[in-house]
């Protein structure tokens, strides 16, 4: 045999074609689902608001405090794990910024600040735990979700006799925290900044994960943790800082979410995790980790969003939105599964 025909025979050398890399995109079923959904429910709208820019506005604004927790969380999973503490951590962290200041007399940027501090420590424990025991980040996680669940209500009844803090627009320094964190823009449209917070998150997590020698290691490290080892990689940092990551994420959708409602519950938040993790796989995001992306949490994320604001104004009953996410899921996977067998069979 020639060297010429052992390089041809050889399927590593063996050309890709545009197509095939297309169909290797792991978000490509996801944007196909959301052009389908889009177009559905524009179609059987009963109020003609669903693909105006005031629709976009509504659907978007469900979609970013979706989007900016699914994104991290996706890469979470890119690496082989789950978080599911993430959506209690948003009542945790509003509950945590509002009380710092009712009752303690901080002030509004200081509480943030403190809050955003122990968000970290709480990934980070997360984070430790499960490198240190072994365990999966389920059973870690779930700990977590549940510690942090008894806290919310035992400490913020045991401190205002209520299950709520309210009264947050009269702290000092709620307005420039407001404005930041939760006006609107684009008016008459009036499009949540949340948005905004949502699009940088995603651009700076698709450049990380594309671009940067920290991205190559969380995908390493979800493919075969042993191998990327071997290989000089740092699955243990790698792990804890996506921990970190995420359970920031969420607390800057619970300090979002204060900001706007003025007030906090202690069981808000509860049962998201399983949102955010609905939309990392229906962009794309295995659930054996080592692969995925950013722009598919997100493209996850918008699907959700219309398909809460689309439900509502086609005139169907809100009541089956859960039923309409489960059904997207089971069909987000059955096509994710077969598009990726199709690249994988794929040479040319």
């Amino acid at each position: 045999m020639t060297a010429t025909t052992a390089t041809s025979a050889d399927e590593r050398l063996a050309s890709v074609s545009r197509f095939t890399k297309i169909l290797r995109r792991p978000e490509l079923g996801a944007l196909l689902g959301a052009v389908v959904i889009y177009l559905m429910f524009a179609v059987v709208d009963t109020t003609g608001n669903f693909a105006t820019i005031a629709g976009t506005a509504r659907w978007t604004d469900v979609a970013a405090t979706v989007g900016i927790v699914a994104v991290p969380v996706a890469m979470l999973m890119i690496a082989g794990e789950f978080d599911l503490s993430s959506g209690v951590m948003i009542g945790t962290s509003g509950l945590l910024a509002g009380l710092l200041t009712t009752e303690y007399g901080l002030g509004m940027w200081p509480a943030i600040l403190v809050t955003l501090a122990f968000a970290a420590c709480i990934g980070l424990i997360n984070g430790w735990l499960v490198m240190l025991t072994g365990l999966p980040s389920f059973i870690v996680t779930l700990a977590m979700f549940f510690s942090l669940r008894g806290i919310n209500l035992g400490v913020t009844k045991a401190l205002t006799d209520t299950v709520r803090v309210a009264g947050i627009d009269k702290v000092p320094g709620y307005d420039s925290a407001q404005a930041i964190f939760g006006t609107t823009f684009w008016a008459p449209f009036n499009f949540r900044i949340s948005v905004i917070w949502w699009v940088v998150i995603t651009v700076v997590a698709t450049t990380v994960l594309t671009k940067t020698r920290f991205g190559n290691w969380i995908y390493a490290v979800g493919g075969d943790s042993n191998a990327a080892r071997n290989t000089g990689v740092p699955v243990r940092r790698t792990k804890i800082t996506l921990f970190v990551t995420t359970s920031m994420a969420s607390a800057l959708v619970g300090i979002i979410s204060l900001m706007r409602l003025k007030s906090m519950q202690a069981g808000q938040g509860v049962g998201e995790e399983f949102t955010f993790i609905i939309a990392a796989v229906v962009g794309g995001c295995l659930l054996t980790g080592g692969f995925g992306s950013a722009i598919g949490s997100t493209i996850g994320a918008s699907i959700i969003g219309m398909a809460f604001i689309g439900i509502a104004y086609a005139g169907w009953n809100t009541d089956w939105s859960w039923l309409f996410l489960g059904v997207i899921l089971f069909i987000a996977v059955l096509v994710n599964t077969y598009i990726g067998r199709r690249a994988q069979g794929a040479r040319k």
